[in-house]
């Protein structure tokens, strides 16, 4: 099992930042692919960032170049750096742990990704 926990959501204006910290306890961190989800009111749940054990990621086109995914093993936590944000990106941002084989196809596929959080609430004021 695997115990994740979202934090560093926060209301923020357009252009502003956030930094968001996912804490992970049971297995081991290091071993797990890591990914960020969100949901916006009234959408699905789509996927935003993710990272193998080894370090490769993948980002969603709307949040290339704006959106940086990063871990540290040994704090055993997840960050996802959200610069020059938009009303757009307001959302539920979701942290997911494990899947089965990590490429693009399946790290963007929510029902891939076998632990959740319970989500952090991020708002972007226009």
């Amino acid at each position: 099992q695997v115990q994740l926990v979202e934090s560093g959501g926060g209301l923020v204006q357009a252009g502003g930042s956030l930094r968001l910290s996912c804490a992970a306890s049971g297995r081991t961190f290091s071993g797990n692919a890591m990914g960020w989800f969100r949901q916006a009111p009234g959408k699905e749940r789509e996927f935003v960032a993710a990272m193998s054990s080894g370090g490769d990621t993948y980002y969603a086109d709307s949040v290339k170049g704006r959106f940086t995914i990063s871990r540290d093993n040994a704090k055993n936590t997840l960050y996802l750096q959200m610069n020059s944000l938009k009303p757009e990106d307001t959302a539920v941002y979701y942290c997911a742990a494990n899947v089965a084989v990590f490429n693009f196809y399946v790290a963007v596929r929510r029902t891939n990704w076998h632990y959740w959080g319970k989500g952090t609430l991020v708002t972007v004021s226009s």
